[in-house]
């Protein structure tokens, strides 16, 4: 059954943006995709553990500010060296105005 988390406001993140949430000890990215859809992933950055809250939107794709590598933040997929390892990503749902994050 899945925990459907409040992260934010729909309104709290520009499109093409993203914000850090942090969450029982854990953080995460919530991103707003030009289309107007939200997503989130892990909001470490799996080469260099920086926070990818820091990092540049570039259409679907998240940058890491320490190293240029990059995600596509939809799957979590490594896009660019010197990532290699994928993000984890988490569904997520927007309602009446909010975004919900399962972190389960």
């Amino acid at each position: 059954m899945p925990e459907w988390i409040r992260a934010c406001a729909e309104t709290d993140i520009e499109r093409e943006d993203l914000i850090r949430f942090d969450h029982a000890g854990s953080t995460y990215a919530i991103y707003h995709a030009p289309d107007g859809q939200f997503y989130a992933t892990a909001g470490r950055c799996t080469h260099e553990d920086v926070h990818l809250c820091d990092g540049l939107v570039m259409g679907h794709l998240i940058e890491c500010p320490k190293h240029n590598g990059q995600f596509d933040y939809r799957t979590g997929e490594a896009k660019r060296a010197p990532v290699c390892v994928n993000l984890r990503t988490f569904p997520v749902k927007a309602k009446d105005g909010l975004v919900f994050i399962d972190v389960d």
